[in-house]
This record gives C-alpha cells, structure tokens and sequence, in this order.
C-alpha cells in the first residue's frame, strides 16, 4: 500500500470517529457496492448497501429462512398454476414519502427484466406481472413455478414516479461505465435512507423514521457511516484500534490477534458460496496465451491437468489458514442439488497431470494470463497467485493480472478474458440458479456469466425446465443429470466453499448472514 494512502484512509476514519455517537455504525469492509442502481449489478456487497436502503418483496433472515418483507404473504393462485399471487404490505412509503403499491411492483420487474439489468436471469420465466387491486400483484409464468419467490431476494423494489421524474427508468448500463440518476441516488422503502456518499470512500445512511418496521426490530443503529478499506492490515487496524465497530471481512491471518482483544469479537459460519477458476473452452484461439492458431483451454485434457495440479488442501492450510472447505463442485452444501459425490475434492497428481498435457500436444506447456479480482473475495489475489504455482509444476506458466473488481466484472461479463477466478453465490440456494448463469448458452435472458463459451441444446433444454417443473422429483432428477454432464466437461476449476468471519465489538449483536450480507436492522447494541 502507498504511504499516501494510508494517510487518507486513517485521516477519513479519524473524523468519521470524531463525529460518530453511541447509535452509530461505523462499518468497513473490503470493498464498496459498484452502484446505487438495484438492478444493474448482481454482486454481493451491491446487495449488501441495497438492503440497507431498498428492500425486496421478501427476503431471508440470517437463519435462511423466507420472510415477509414488502410482501406479507405469497402462493400459487388457486385458479391457475402459472400465477404466482403476492399480497402487499400496507401502510409503507418510500423516503420521498410516496406510498408504495402494485405499480411499483410491475415497474421495477419490467426494469429488472430489461436488457442492462443483470437480474433479469431471475425473472425468465416471468411473462408478466399485473395488478388485480393496489396491494396485490400477480406474476404470470411460463408454465408453473416452484421456486419463483426464492429468486425475488435481492429484487429491490423501486418507486415508478420517482424514477420517472429523474430519468431514471432504464437500468444503468454499468460495463460501458455509464452514470445515471439512479446509479448515485437511492429512494427506497428500507430502515435507512443515503445521507451522503462518495464511491470507495465513503457512504452515510441515516434512520428511517417512517420505517414501516420500527416495532418489529431492534433499529438501535440510528446512523450507519460505511467505509471501503481494501487494505487487510489497514481494515484490521481501525478495528483494533477502535476507529471502526464492525468489519465483514477480517483476514485470516488476524482471527486470532482480533479474538485475543479486550472487547472484541469474531463470529464466523460457512458462506453460501464457491470460489473457483473459469476458463474460455470455447473460442478456436485466445488473446492471452503463447499457442498459436489454437486454443488448449478447449482440450478437456488440458483442463483437467489443471484441475489435478490445484493443490486444495495447501491452499486451505497456507492460504486461508484452516479458514476454507476444498471444494469439487461449484455448489454450496445449502443448495439443492449438491451431494457429498459430486462434491469430491479431485486428488492433487502433479505426474497424471503432466501426462495429460502431453498427451493434448502441450508437453513443453504453455503461456496464459489469469485475471483475478483484489478485493471482493477473501484472500482472493493471494489464492491466485498460490495456483500461479501449482500450474507452474505442470509448465503452465501463468501470468497473474489482478485489479479492483469495479475493473475485474465487465471483463467476464464482455467475455474479455480467458481464464479468470469467480466466486458464486446462490440466494434462492437451488441449481437452476447456478445453470442460469453459468453454464446456460450465453444469450438474451440467460447465461450472461457464462464465459466458459460452453454451449450445449441439450443442456440449455434441461436447464429451462427446470422452470416450470413442479414434480420436485423429476425435478431433482433433472438436476443431478445436468451436475453430471457439466461435471465430466470440468468446464470450472473449484477451489473452495469460503467461510465468513466478521469482526466487531461485543456490544455489536448481529449473527453472520450466510450470503454475508448483514441487514443493519438487525443489529442491536448493548
């Protein structure tokens, strides 16, 4: 880190602590939300900032169960199976003061299913959402919908007159680096509302007095002063030394030095999330290798050279500490579909290896670059460049390009890299979620995080009944065929099930959220 801006950092910290009361939150993490927009971007500390400000029709609490949020109740209609009905909560006005109803629902899952928002592979098999009074809406599916309701979590609602009034009606365009209304400003119905904030610096949310919930939670964090500090050494310092009350990401290296202090406290539980290796399989050449003329990521033997040279257990031991789970799917154990078989961790064969690549033409190896995100997963440069070095044992030689993860998405997105690290969440914790975006044909609706280019009718068929599937037996039988042909095409390179630890005071009570996205609401403070 520069001099330069440690001075910064410590300067901001000091006058945040200068003016912060016993009612406030002072909350650091690793990095800040790409954008005030709820639909332009489906990352985690995105949502994070979201749900402090927005809120969706229904959520899950920090157990992961379902609950009421702006929806009190939802069902399948008793007339007909294609429709989902969602019963409004009354009485809720949005910061402006506007009230909330049904159009306000339809606006913002029409904006959501447009073509910048990164939510809309949540919403395809929605055909329409319609009002039958102010406080019902009714979502119309292609064909029955079992898990409908567990893909609306981090659907934000928004206010139409609001964002009609500011230009705000189309979804931010963030990979072309657009800047809209709706991008810097935010107008929800959620606890706290922005006071202030300035991108990777600083964001300052204030109490919702109109809150429709202040009888339901505690609410004891009256201010909420959020600062990004990328810099683990630095972001473990403010907490030590009492400049912040709560961190999200404490490094491992420092769980012991924060358990160890009077007043501190770390809370930690499994993560809903993978971290893993994607690879462009399918161009005929690539722009980041040595090999001419070809492309030897699109060779399965070569991918599962590298596969074998991962060496999970090391990574685990030296890397994260003992803080991981070697992982052999991309699939979280919370997640129907997952199983102890398809979660094997492939055993580390440096000579297998070798043989493999030989037998794929690459004996003498090959050139390649890995991009690699440096503040949105934890330990995530240092676990690069840890299988820098395992590919290196098998003569892969990897050129390491890591960056801020503002700069690191559009890369996968635009499908502008080759071989590149991906951790991946799944909040309705079902697989039709992961196939969607992962390993669906890359198209309109569907399989917009897909950069391994894979593209298979067959699959792409399977993954879209998934959607309207309610035999739950059939269902499943439909996923473990689909876990079974993506498998033997070893088309990711999974590393780990990341585990969280957050670091605050113990006057701060708040019990890890497992998509690590802490609702301050929660909070109390004794």
């Amino acid at each position: 880190m520069k001099l330069g801006y440690t001075i910064a950092v410590s300067a901001l910290l000091a006058s945040t602590a200068l003016c912060a009361s016993a009612d406030t939150l002072r909350w650091a993490t690793a990095g800040d939300s790409l954008t005030l927009d709820p639909q332009a971007q489906n990352e985690g500390p995105t949502h994070t900032l979201s749900h402090q400000i927005y809120e969706p029709l229904l959520l899950r609490d920090e157990s992961g169960a379902l609950e009421p949020a702006l929806a009190t109740s939802w069902a399948p209609s008793d007339t007909d199976p294609n429709v989902w009905v969602f019963n409004l909560r009354e009485g809720v006005t949005f910061h402006n003061g506007e009230t909330f109803d049904a159009e306000d629902v339809i606006f913002t899952i029409n904006r959501a299913k447009s073509e910048n928002s990164q939510m809309k592979e949540l919403l395809t098999s929605v055909v329409e959402v319609r009002a039958t009074d102010n406080n019902t809406v009714e979502f119309v599916t292609d064909g029955p919908n079992p898990i409908l309701p567990s893909n609306l979590t981090n659907m934000f609602i928004m206010d139409k007159s609001w964002a009609e009034a500011n230009g705000a009606t189309e979804v931010q365009n963030f990979d072309s680096g657009e800047t809209t209304f709706a991008s810097t400003n935010a107008n929800g119905t959620g606890a706290y509302k922005l006071v202030s904030r300035q991108p990777d610096t600083k964001t300052v949310l204030a109490i919702n007095e109109d809150y429709w919930g202040k009888d339901q939670f505690p609410l004891d964090v009256t201010e909420i002063i959020h600062t990004p500090i990328q810099n683990a050494a630095t972001r473990v310092a403010a907490l030590l030394s009492g400049d912040v009350d709560f961190i999200q990401d404490v490094p491992v290296q420092d769980l012991q030095r924060v358990s160890d202090e009077d007043g501190l406290v770390v809370r930690t539980a499994p993560q809903n999330r993978v971290i893993f290796f994607g690879m462009n399989s399918g161009d005929d050449d690539l722009g980041s290798d040595s090999v001419d003329a070809a492309n030897p990521l699109a060779d399965l033997r070569v991918r599962q050279a590298m596969n074998m040279a991962i060496n999970r257990d090391a990574i685990k031991q030296v890397v994260m500490r003992g803080q991981s789970q070697p992982a052999g799917v991309i699939m979280p154990p919370f997640v129907n579909g997952w199983t102890e078989a398809l979660d094997a961790v492939p055993a580390t064969d440096i000579g297998k290896a070798k043989e493999l690549l030989a037998e794929a033409g690459y004996g003498d190896g090959f050139t390649i670059q890995l991009d690699c995100p440096n503040d949105r997963y934890i330990n995530d440069e240092a676990i690069c460049q840890a299988v820098v070095g395992m590919l290196g044992q098998i003569g892969i030689t990897v050129n390491l390009n890591a960056m801020p993860k503002a700069q690191f998405f559009p890369l996968i997105t635009q499908g502008e890299t080759d071989f590149y690290m991906l951790g991946w969440g799944i909040p309705p914790m079902d697989s039709e979620y992961i196939f969607n975006f992962l390993y669906h044909t890359r198209g309109d609706d569907r399989g917009s995080w897909n950069n391994t280019r894979y593209s298979n009718p067959e699959v792409d068929a399977m993954i879209v009944s998934l959607a309207s599937d309610i035999d739950l037996e059939s269902r499943n039988a439909t996923i473990a065929k689909l876990w079974d042909t993506v498998q033997a095409e070893t088309l990711y390179l999974p590393v780990h099930h990341q585990v969280l630890n957050w670091g605050m005071k113990d006057g701060v009570e708040i019990d890890v959220d497992p998509e690590d996205q802490p609702k301050i609401k929660y909070i109390s403070l004794n």
